[in-house]
């Protein structure tokens, strides 16, 4: 009966005998990787991770000499400048850890490292999965505190915050403290407001009511003042570059309702507005502070470029008595070095290959999950990851010139210059603000020559009736409810227009592999040709063989591993297949043209995969990566939507011909370059607006071109930080949910601009009559707010 790994879940392996006591039971493990992980755990006391954790364990891997060596050259001062900060007491760094699964795991790691002398606090964020470590440098070093961390099954390196990211998060800081103290002070306004009010049916003294009323003032300059800057900003940079915004009449009318209570205050003349400044500055924050979560969510999910490219590098040296090899900083490589890049290792920078051949996995760069072969010779570049095979490479371009850096300037250029789709609600408020100031201007004007005692309050009515706070929280807070709504749903809406420009698209452009398709092959028939094999025997005798290659293919034979078959003297042909001594017959498995010669090739030439015993073929393996479940459901919703289906891949013509065919797509271009797609995408644009779909690296700079990007969650990091929206849940038909909900947000949008306007047009009048007060006026402009965030809510009901 199989059995499961019980920290990692996977299959033990027939032939595997290994466990580890845990809760007084000895549990099965699938690898020696594991069992060290497990033990570790158990002898450190933290055997509770196992009964709290909600998800298997990451597989371990057991620590090797060089992996040790290259976590002591992070130790180097000059390095850990980049990432370290450091005190005369203490260092600190945030570590990006791989295989946090849950909170558990974040519990393991900080108890973990809590036990390590030296190691001052440890936080580790199981959402974003990184961890904040400070440590006494002179008690212990980083790479013993990665050594640590390595023994409980996860690997960390030191991560570099991009400048975006840093920005963002000051910029939250900085809103979070507006929000607490205006929020704080308003309600202590409010209680005041309700003893003012009270008093004057009470009696109240005249003395405890001017006392009041000073107290309000002075609680109320620091949210008028510190809480209401980013308006007056925002106000101050319109008028610079000669425009109206929302932010104009909104700092206006509280500055002079401010002022106005100010002096009714000082005086002890009119009524007092603290209580309605307040709270219109308040909820004004508010809406600023949503939108502003909204563009910098990006921060939750932003590229750890560190994983791409690699901190170190095997540099060959040549002295008096041969090469020798050695670890150094990535960044510190000049061209014309040479490099050795190892089975398994990330390529450290560009260059050419001047000994070796191998398959080289470049999905990072190109979406595709299909390694490329590359010989002496040809080029390689920084990120993409080695297979089989040694390389010996040489240096020719330093890393911040690298392929993949470039790439990430073409996606931030892309960016900056994504196309505008003009929002209505900018449009309405230049005119809509003009027509406040004048008439506001106007009314001043009028009511000074007729009567000059009331003309400054008739005037403030004027602009808190009218003061656009409906018109400005219509727009947001219907966003923000269907940005909630679709969250929930496993839909990360990342940029504001998204909701608005969704309902216009015309053309849906699709990645293929890992978007259309699942990006994991499998096996889906066994041809046995030689009977006196069974099929079980012929995958266990594929799977010793394939376990020798890192080619993708070789993935699904994993599964069938059986240790009671061992492959001797295997050899691995990059791009071809492998073969080696099994029960001292040959074996190999590979393309049919690898392994025949022509003669014997017409009858297998349209096989994947076959299995020869002494040069005769004794079985065939059909692979495919499947298509989405909901692949086709979705196309065939755009097909009713009118909405043209486009397919830019940079896989071959055969294997997008079949995804076009059984998904009945439009369009489809294969072999293309992140430059074609980019090409490609603004010729479309021409006519049609575009929305594009993808997971890959390279997909990034076409996210930019595009006027909605749309990131599978299963997709790089890099392509989930320059995209609109992110499909956390990883589910095609995501889309239409999306699409259908942008429609009812725009319906949603209109009724709350109808209601604006109809209510400013009736109240403009009676305000510039003089028949409504201020204190009548703060009223109608907070009903008017509070139906229009009502009618927003509804977007959070299904």
């Amino acid at each position: 009966m199989a059995q499961n790994c019980y920290h990692c879940g996977e299959m033990v392996p027939n032939g595997i005998n290994l466990s580890v006591k845990i809760f007084q039971k000895q549990q099965n493990m699938c690898c020696i990787g594991c069992q060290a992980v497990a033990q570790t755990i158990v002898d450190n006391g933290l055997t509770d991770y196992y009964q709290y954790r909600t998800e298997p364990a990451t597989k371990g891997t057991p620590l090797v000499p060089e992996q040790l060596q290259k976590n002591k050259l992070l130790d180097d001062a000059n390095l850990q400048n980049e990432f370290t900060y450091t005190t005369d007491a203490y260092k600190e760094t945030i570590l990006t850890v791989d295989g946090i699964s849950c909170a558990a795991c974040a519990w393991l790691i900080e108890m973990q490292l809590a036990k390590v002398e030296g190691v001052i606090a440890i936080n580790v964020n199981a959402t974003t999965q990184r961890a904040t470590v400070r440590w006494h440098n002179d008690t212990i070093s980083l790479s013993e505190i990665l050594t640590h961390l390595e023994h409980i099954g996860y690997h960390a390196l030191p991560f570099k915050a991009n400048a975006v990211e840093e920005n963002n998060k000051k910029q939250a800081k900085v809103f979070i403290k507006r929000l607490g103290i205006s929020g704080i002070l308003m309600m202590q306004v409010m209680m005041i407001a309700t003893g003012l009010y009270f008093g004057a049916f009470s009696g109240m003294s005249e003395t405890i009511l001017v006392y009041l009323r000073w107290t309000s003032m002075l609680l109320t300059f620091p949210i008028v003042s510190y809480g209401a800057f980013p308006f007056y900003k925002g106000a101050v940079n319109a008028l610079k570059i000669k425009r109206l915004s929302m932010d104009v009449p909104v700092s206006i009318a509280i500055s002079l309702a401010f002022c106005a209570s100010v002096w009714a205050t000082v005086t002890q003349q009119g009524e007092v507005y603290f209580e309605s400044v307040s709270m219109f500055t308040f909820l004004l924050l508010i809406g600023k502070f949503l939108e502003f979560r909204a563009r910098s969510r990006a921060a939750e999910v932003s590229a750890n470029l560190l994983k791409l490219m690699p901190m170190t590098a095997v540099k060959i040296v040549a002295t008096d008595t041969g090469d020798e090899e050695h670890y150094i900083a990535a960044k510190n490589l000049q061209e014309n070095d040479l490099v050795i890049v190892k089975p398994g290792e990330t390529v450290p920078a560009d260059g050419t290959i001047l000994q070796g051949k191998s398959q080289l996995n470049e999905s990072m760069l190109s979406g595709e999950q299909l390694p490329v072969k590359k010989s002496i010779g040809e080029k390689v570049f920084a990120g993409t990851v080695n297979g089989d095979g040694n390389l010996t490479v040489e240096v020719k371009q330093i890393s911040s010139h690298s392929f993949l850096s470039q790439l990430i300037r073409l996606s931030e250029h892309s960016q900056a210059h994504k196309p505008k789709i003009a929002k209505l609600s900018d449009k309405i408020a230049q005119y809509f603000v003009a027509v406040i100031l004048v008439t506001a201007i106007c009314t001043a004007l009028y009511w000074h020559q007729h009567m000059p005692e009331e003309a400054f309050w008739i005037t403030l009515s004027v602009l808190v009736a009218t003061c656009p706070c409906a018109l400005s929280l219509a727009t947001p807070t219907a966003l923000t409810c269907a940005t909630t709504r679709l969250n929930k749903d496993g839909i990360m809406i990342k940029s504001a227009h998204v909701m608005e420009t969704i309902p216009k698209i015309s053309t849906m452009a699709f990645d293929k592999t890992g978007t259309l398709t699942n990006g994991e092959f499998t096996i889906v028939h066994v041809d046995v040709i030689d009977e006196q094999f069974t099929k079980a025997q012929l995958l266990a005798i594929a799977a010793a063989l394939e376990c020798h290659s890192q080619h993708p293919l070789a993935k699904p034979f994993s599964q069938y591993r059986d240790f009671s078959y061992q492959c001797e003297k295997p050899t691995v042909e990059p791009g071809c297949g492998v073969s080696g001594l099994i029960n001292n017959q040959k074996f190999a498995i590979g393309k049919p043209t690898w392994l025949l010669n022509k003669s014997e090739l017409s009858q297998y030439e349209n096989k994947q995969c076959l299995l020869t015993q002494d040069g005769q073929v004794i079985a065939s393996f059909t692979l495919r990566d499947d298509i989405r479940e909901d692949a086709k459901d979705l196309l065939d919703y755009l097909t009713k939507q009118n909405i043209s289906s486009l397919m830019l891949s940079g896989d071959n013509a055969a294997g997008c011909l079949a995804v076009k065919e059984a998904l009945n797509i439009a369009t489809t271009h294969s072999g293309l370059t992140a430059l074609d797609k980019m090409e490609l995408l603004k010729e479309r644009q021409k006519s049609h607006t575009v929305a594009m779909v993808g997971d890959g690296v390279n997909d990034t700079p076409v996210f930019g071109a595009a006027h909605i990007a749309i990131a599978m969650g299963s997709g790089t990091d890099i392509a989930k930080n320059g995209a609109d929206v992110i499909l956390l849940n990883n589910q095609l038909a995501s889309i239409e949910q999306l699409q259908k909900t942008a429609i009812k947000t725009k319906k949603i949008v209109w009724q709350n601009y109808l209601w604006a306007f109809g209510y400013n047009a009736i109240v403009l009048p009676l305000a510039v009559a003089g028949f409504i007060t201020p204190y009548m006026a703060v009223i109608g402009m907070s009903l008017s707010s509070i139906l229009v965030i009502t009618n927003s809510l509804r977007l959070l009901k299904k």
